[in-house]
């Protein structure tokens, strides 16, 4: 099967009346993959960047990385780092322990893009949230921005919840934890198979006060 255009992805979306709004009304978002498909780096990355801001969390994956001498965490070389050498970087003693949980994983288990790319979506986030620190959130943007898989949605993502109750409130109004998850899922349902690119919109988008 040839798969569609980014014309005719958006052309499906449409189909939705609200979704067609916000695309129409939000620049095209940009497509980064600043990994070239390295799963175990992107992973990695992702703890680093938990709970602080991107500004920070650049600075300091750039100071774990200029811990190594090609500039890479391969695994066995972080393994023999100390917690003195990674917390210089400034990562707390919660994060080394995920970083090198990591690793560890990396060493027994295949997470290469050969090996990754024969599972759906679910299988994925099954085999990798084992991992300390690695949640089916991260897995999930593990599989939008890196594996570039079409039909994911985060739910768990809080922008994505926010603007999909601000965009569909007529649908979502006064729900909450299991009902609003159920009717979200009904909406999303809509823009299959291409949920990711609908998401993509919507962190995008930028809802014009009433």
């Amino acid at each position: 099967m040839t798969p569609l255009t980014e014309t005719e992805i958006l052309s499906h979306l449409a189909q939705d009346p609200v979704m067609a709004r916000i695309i129409a009304e939000t620049e095209a978002p940009k497509i980064f993959n600043d990994y070239a498909d390295d799963v175990y780096l992107a992973l990695l990355e992702s703890i680093v960047s938990q709970q602080i801001s991107v500004k920070a969390a650049d600075a300091i994956f750039a100071r774990f990385r200029a811990l190594f001498p090609d500039g890479y965490p391969h695994a066995e070389a972080l393994l023999l780092k100390t917690t003195d050498e990674l917390r210089s970087a400034g990562l707390s003693f919660q994060k080394i322990k995920y970083l090198q949980s990591v690793a560890e994983f990396s060493l027994t288990n295949p997470i290469d893009r050969a090996h990754l790319d024969v599972m759906t979506d679910e299988e994925i986030v099954q085999y990798l949230i084992p991992i300390k620190g690695v949640g089916r959130w991260t897995v999930e943007m593990l599989l939008m921005f890196v594996l570039n898989r079409q039909d994911v949605f985060p739910i768990d993502d809080l922008v994505i919840r926010q603007r999909a109750m601000r965009a569909y409130g007529d649908q979502t109004a006064e729900l909450s934890g299991k009902a609003l998850y159920k009717v979200l899922h009904q909406i999303a349902d809509n823009w299959r198979p291409y949920r990711t690119t609908a998401c993509r919109y919507l962190w995008r988008w930028k809802p014009t006060k009433e």
